[in-house]
């Protein structure tokens, strides 16, 4: 009975104290939560933060966070709660998304390629006044919106892939970015060109990828293709919470039906350069002569209608830094000659070019050489030649360093703002009366010198304007052209039986030339 009676009262003790401890729990709700971490420390799921508060011996900074990790079936509720948990510290959730238009490092990239590019110090360049300022490189802007899962699922069924360019190969010669890229990037590059090339803009992607590496994979085709000159520098990217891109919308600077004639324009004016481009016998003779008709077709012009584009610079006529690097990329691709564009700073962003020659790749940049007096001031650089004016970003630190010798300074040019060091006409003994302006006008004037100086050993002298001439004219004299031109002609008019003709050529200042011709005429 002693025993019976001893439970009694310890069971009607252990009641008592629990009573008395919901009460103190009802009241006091600290309680509850320490109780619950001693009992459960494991499982306990609450963020444990706290903001030390001004005037209470706090910083007003967030001094402590736990992770929490949530059973699969809490998935909603915890983005709910880490939602306004986040608001509560004073962060800002959009924050972890990259922002627009920022550099997004390797998503998407090969893991085994790496930068052989040695940066300069952007702080320690130097922009020469000749050149200050022309510039107007837009970098990749993606614009982006976070859609519900629910809604993700819905623009899948409602809009698909479109086409997923399967069969497009492209080499990574010519290529470049494609190359950087690793197979899932490759499978979107060729996606996004696919439906680039016909003006597709919506799409889903056909690989799960991150808004970020979906910026490295749009900007690689991008900066691979100037042909694509109707497409944008910016595009629109929908994403669900987690961060994976789900529809892409290309933009366009032209309707499909204003491409047509748009495309016919582009190509007929990269006929005419190409088509004398054509004839030379070197690759480094196309890419001079390309560089040179550039020259003579563009004008710098900061706000110039569709900048970025090739578009702009060989039809139009007027561009920036992009649509000089993007014209001759382009116009050096037909050729067959492997040329880059490349992006990067130079006192502000800009763009030039990267070409293949024989033994290495050199620097070319046509928007600061397009200046007086510093034709060829930056034609065919080494990295070391560019490392005071130029450092690359982006992606193009994974273009190949350039470290060619042959072809580089064999053109001579100034500084753009420093003295020319090339004569004048009139240090030649020449007046602006005595300039040949086309073809026929330099044959008409070396028959009339001929005549007039008859036969015998003698020299004498031409002088054109335009590297675009000369090309003509050189080009005359390796295909024998120059024979029907002037020379059977004058031969016939002073009965002579033989010439032999050497032609010198020298460069003057304000883009002339001086031709001096050694004539032994019997």
């Amino acid at each position: 009975m002693k025993v019976l009676k001893g439970i009694g009262i310890f069971l009607l003790s252990v009641f008592a104290l629990f009573t008395a401890l919901v009460l103190i729990c009802a009241v006091n709700p600290d309680v509850t939560d320490a109780l619950a971490k001693f009992l459960y420390p494991d499982s306990y799921g609450q963020t444990a933060s706290r903001t030390d508060m001004p005037g209470e011996g706090g910083s007003g900074v967030a001094s402590e966070k736990t992770e929490v990790v949530y059973p699969a079936a809490e998935e909603d509720r915890a983005a709910e709660a880490n939602e306004i948990n986040a608001e509560a510290n004073g962060i800002n959730i959009e924050e972890s998304m990259p922002a627009e238009g920022q550099e997004t490092g390797t998503e998407g990239l090969d893991e085994n390629i790496r930068p052989q590019y040695i940066s300069p110090d952007q702080s320690e360049l130097t922009v020469p006044e000749g050149v200050s300022g022309r510039n107007g490189y837009q970098q990749i802007q993606d614009e982006r919106e976070q859609i519900e899962d629910e809604a993700a699922e819905a623009l899948k069924e409602q809009i698909g892939t479109g086409d997923t360019g399967d069969g497009l190969i492209f080499d990574a010669v010519f290529y470049p970015y494609y190359g950087m890229l690793d197979e899932k990037g490759r499978h979107l590059y060729r996606q996004i060109y696919a439906n680039a090339n016909a003006m597709n803009r919506t799409f889903v992607p056909v690989e799960q990828a991150s808004v970020s590496q979906m910026r490295n994979v749009f900007s690689a085709v991008y900066n691979d293709h100037p042909e694509l000159f109707w497409l944008e520098t910016a595009y629109q990217c929908k994403y669900k919470r987690n961060g994976e891109c789900v529809q892409i919308e290309l933009e366009f600077h032209m309707t499909e039906q204003e491409l047509d004639r748009a495309k016919a324009a582009f190509e007929e004016n990269a006929a005419a350069i190409l088509n004398q481009a054509y004839g030379m016998e070197s690759p480094y003779e196309k890419e001079k002569l390309v560089h040179d008709m550039l020259l003579d077709k563009i004008s710098y012009r900061l706000g110039a209608s569709m900048s970025q584009s090739a578009y702009s610079a060989l039809v139009n006529g007027e561009t920036v830094c992009a649509g000089y690097a993007r014209a001759f990329q382009y116009l050096m691709q037909q050729l067959g000659i492997p040329c880059y564009y490349c992006t990067g700073y130079a006192g502000e962003k800009h763009a030039w070019n990267i070409i293949s020659l024989e033994d290495g790749f050199y620097n070319v940049d046509l928007t600061w050489d397009d200046t007086e007096g510093g034709k060829y001031a930056y034609f065919n650089g080494s990295d070391e030649d560019y490392a005071d004016t130029h450092v690359r970003q982006e992606l193009s630190v994974y273009l190949p360093p350039c470290q060619g010798q042959r072809y580089r300074g064999l053109e001579h040019s100034s500084v753009p703002g420093e003295e020319s060091l090339l004569r004048s006409l009139a240090d030649v003994g020449m007046g602006e009366e005595e300039l040949l302006y086309s073809l026929p006008d330099y044959y008409r004037n070396c028959y009339d010198q001929l005549i007039a100086l008859g036969t015998g050993s003698y020299q004498f002298c031409s002088v054109v304007e335009g590297e675009v001439l000369l090309g003509e004219i050189q080009a005359a004299y390796r295909r024998n052209d120059y024979r029907q031109g002037y020379m059977d002609q004058a031969m016939d008019q002073l009965s002579a039986s033989s010439c032999e003709l050497d032609l010198e050529m020298e460069e003057l200042s304000q883009d002339r030339y001086l031709l001096t011709h050694t004539v032994r005429m019997q």
